[in-house]
């Protein structure tokens, strides 16, 4: 039987509010929400001057496994996410093999069905050499189709660097596709200039300019325009530039767009100035931008358009980080520390909480059509996280889960604290310690 968890006077954020109210939860669901009398059987938390939120839904992480498992995998990755608030997530198709059949995705559901401490679920990948078969399959199948990462297999996987690609795979598709939209052209001609500047070692602050606004939004538009052409579903990942957000619609409701986007936190987070000091530690694709950016990006999220806030979670091991610019890996691990970063903004007054459960938890259900999660309501999943906002602490190697070992967060002092991780009405994160559950179950749209 399962432990009967009352979380007694705790303000929940939900859909646009916080209220003070009691939260009763078992058997996997939220049974009650109001004022709850307890009983023998209840095991009561006090949640007096704490903040209860939904579980954040991370829809876009690399958790490596299989094949490159050294650098992280799902057991160390999904437990990283527990301590970090996260209570689903969804991985991308560029794992070892990559994802481009049935089969290898069944594998990874496999996996962590063993392994997860946490929900999750996993991209199909597309790509031209298995565009067609899977186009005249039943796609409603998947949580999301998409190229993320594949570019790192070969040049040419980036469907947003191919307009005739996309033309044959949105006026066929009838499900999400979720790009990464940067124009290879532009970045290679990018590279072989500043390659003869610099030779091998160019500086890592040379990254946004290489991989550079023009890149991005001449991507972004296109894949937009070819979208609307067909009326097909699109979703832009991983946004990086204040430009491309004004490509985007806020005057819709999101059950009624067909075209969304997301930014990672670490486009919010960082800015130009950070590569100074960090390095190709915080090399990622697309890269970190400008401070203009940064607060364009925050400003778009803030409007509405931009939908969703993921971490684009991506570790690697530091020798591989640490290396001239053409071997440094792009990438980094964030998944523990995404709503540590929001809670940080929302403490400085950038954005309220209500915003960010709205795009960290409502949202990635609704776009990938998540059954049950992402609202504190009667009857859905109890994946809950309990916050406090009357501690501190400072991200160290000794408090990293991250199999890799490290952060580019470390030294960063957060003023709030996560209490605990309920995952499917399960306490898998306390004050922390990760408990040793296997309790995630397979994201579902039924």
């Amino acid at each position: 039987m399962s432990v009967k968890y009352l979380i007694k006077n705790v303000a929940i954020v939900n859909e646009g509010e916080i209220q003070i109210r009691d939260v009763l939860f078992y058997d996997d669901y939220i049974q009650k929400i109001g004022l709850i009398q307890t009983q023998d059987d209840f095991l009561v938390i006090n949640g007096t001057g704490k903040y209860l939120l939904p579980g954040v839904i991370d829809a876009q992480v690399h958790f490596r496994e299989p094949g490159l498992s050294n650098k992280g995998d799902i057991f160390s990755e999904s437990r990283a996410a527990a301590a970090g608030g996260v209570t689903s997530f969804i991985d991308m198709p560029n794992t070892v093999p990559n994802v481009l059949s049935n089969e290898l995705l069944k594998q990874k559901y496999d996996i962590a069905a063993r392994n997860s401490a946490i929900n999750y679920g996993f991209a199909m990948g597309i790509s031209a050499s298995n565009m067609d078969e899977l186009l005249a399959s039943d796609t409603t199948q998947y949580l999301m189709i998409t190229d993320d990462g594949l570019y790192f297999s070969g040049k040419g996987n980036i469907l947003a660097d191919n307009n005739d690609l996309m033309e044959h795979i949105f006026s066929r598709s009838n499900c999400l596709i979720a790009i990464h939209a940067e124009k290879e052209a532009i970045i290679e001609a990018n590279e072989i200039k500043y390659k003869k500047e610099f030779g091998e070692n160019i500086p890592a602050r040379m990254h946004p300019i290489i991989r550079s606004e023009a890149a991005c939004y001449a991507a972004t538009k296109d894949a937009i325009d070819i979208a609307n052409k067909y009326n097909a579903r699109l979703h832009i990942l991983h946004l990086s530039t204040a430009a491309e957000t004004h490509l985007f619609r806020n005057d819709l409701p999101l059950a009624e767009k067909n075209i969304t986007c997301e930014v990672s936190v670490h486009h919010l987070w960082f800015s130009d100035a950070d590569y100074e000091k960090l390095g190709m530690r915080i090399k990622w694709n697309p890269a970190i931008k400008s401070m203009k950016d940064k607060n364009g990006l925050m400003k778009a999220l803030l409007e509405d358009k931009i939908d969703m806030i993921t971490t684009d979670h991506a570790p690697h091991l530091l020798e591989e980080k640490d290396v001239p610019y053409f071997q440094s890996k792009s990438g980094a691990p964030m998944v523990q520390h995404t709503l540590s970063c929001m809670l940080s903004f929302y403490q400085e007054g950038l954005i309220s909480l209500e915003k960010l459960v709205e795009k960290m938890c409502h949202n990635p259900a609704l776009i990938y059509n998540i059954a049950k999660r992402g609202f504190i309501k009667e009857g859905y999943y109890a994946d809950l996280v309990l916050v406090d906002f009357d501690e501190s602490w400072v991200v160290s190697k000794n408090n990293i889960l991250y199999k890799c070992g490290w952060s580019p967060l470390e030294g960063t002092q957060f003023n709030s604290i996560i209490r605990k991780t309920f995952v499917n009405g399960h306490l898998v994160y306390d004050n922390g310690i990760v408990i040793d559950h296997i309790c995630g179950k397979a994201l579902s749209n039924t």
